[in-house]
């Protein structure tokens, strides 16, 4: 498994064949996008729709895109958050984490997971967070299962949506 960032300059568009390969991995999982509603046809994503949400994502200067490759294809996106808008919460999130739904049930998504508190822990910091709807239980059974608890209720910041708002130790990076 390969995580690199998606690096696009202020201005430039993602490479159509990157676009390409993420509007595909996003369209494989229409029953997430059908419950966030985050695209208007959960059954007809476009490259223009997630060109948009990754834009989003690609300017927050704490925010970075990463794609997960195993074996030179796209598996899985995830987006973190160094830092939280709020300034009480000193943790890192993780704001997205998708796996292609035709390679699910493989270990893709605990490895991206694992990937990423990797990266955070070697940055120095002890714990990570994220949110799951509400009303996905698949995930929350996700996260739950990689040793995430349950800390808090609250809606997102974006929509106002109804979340669960998790949180889990990182354990010491040896020397």
């Amino acid at each position: 498994m390969i995580l690199q960032p998606l690096s696009v300059r202020p201005g430039d568009d993602i490479p159509g064949p990157v676009l390409t390969e993420i509007t595909a991995l996003y369209a494989s999982n229409r029953a997430f996008f059908a419950l966030s509603g985050d695209f208007p046809d959960p059954d007809d994503v476009r490259p223009e729709q997630v060109a948009r949400a990754l834009a989003d994502e690609l300017t927050h200067p704490d925010g970075e895109v990463l794609l997960a490759r195993s074996e030179g294809r796209l598996v899985g996106i995830a987006v973190t958050l160094a830092r939280h808008p709020d300034p009480a919460d000193p943790d890192p999130w993780i704001g997205l984490l998708m796996v292609d739904a035709g390679v699910r049930g493989q270990g893709h998504g605990r490895r991206i997971a694992t990937a990423v508190e990797d990266r955070f822990r070697a940055e120095g910091r002890t714990a990570v967070r994220l949110a799951v709807l509400e009303n996905n239980p698949d995930g929350l059974a996700f996260w739950t299962a990689l040793g995430y608890e349950v800390i808090g209720h609250r809606p997102d910041r974006e929509h106002g949506r109804p979340c669960a708002v998790l949180r889990r130790e990182l354990g010491r990076v040896d020397a």
